[in-house]
């Protein structure tokens, strides 16, 4: 295989020293602030698996430009609001490229630096989906 250009830890770099990294602490303080939304990128499985922010928003990675482009068949309105986003994944790395993204488009936001990993370290709330009867 040929050598990349750049690797995905050298994007990673290349995103945080562009966008606005908060610490987890910080991040379980803005939890029940009605002017924030965190918004969870991870898959659906993680979050399955893991738990979440207790009132975060889901929005698979995948769909993230979508969703927030007001002008994409895929807009969802939570995007609209006029408040503070920060983005979370597990450990910060695809949120980093996430916010560094959006920031590209003209959407304002930041992102938990650690990611998920550290949230319950730091005693985060953690809620789990409610078991489902198929």
């Amino acid at each position: 295989m040929p050598e990349l250009k750049t690797s995905a830890a050298e994007m990673v770099a290349q995103a945080r020293r562009r966008i606005q990294e908060i610490e987890t602490p910080d991040a379980i303080a803005m939890v029940k602030d009605p002017n924030v939304v965190i918004v969870d990128i991870r898959d659906i499985r993680e979050r399955q698996r893991s738990g979440y922010i207790p009132g975060s928003v889901h929005c698979p990675r995948g769909m993230l430009e979508f969703w927030v482009d007001p002008k994409s068949p895929y807009y969802k309105d939570v995007f609209g609001q006029d408040k503070k986003f920060v983005f979370h994944c597990a450990s910060g790395w695809r949120s980093a490229l996430s916010v560094a993204t959006l920031q590209d488009m003209g959407f304002e936001a930041a992102h938990l630096k650690e990611g998920f990993s550290t949230w319950e370290k730091y005693g985060g709330p953690v809620e789990f989906p409610a078991a489902r009867n198929d």
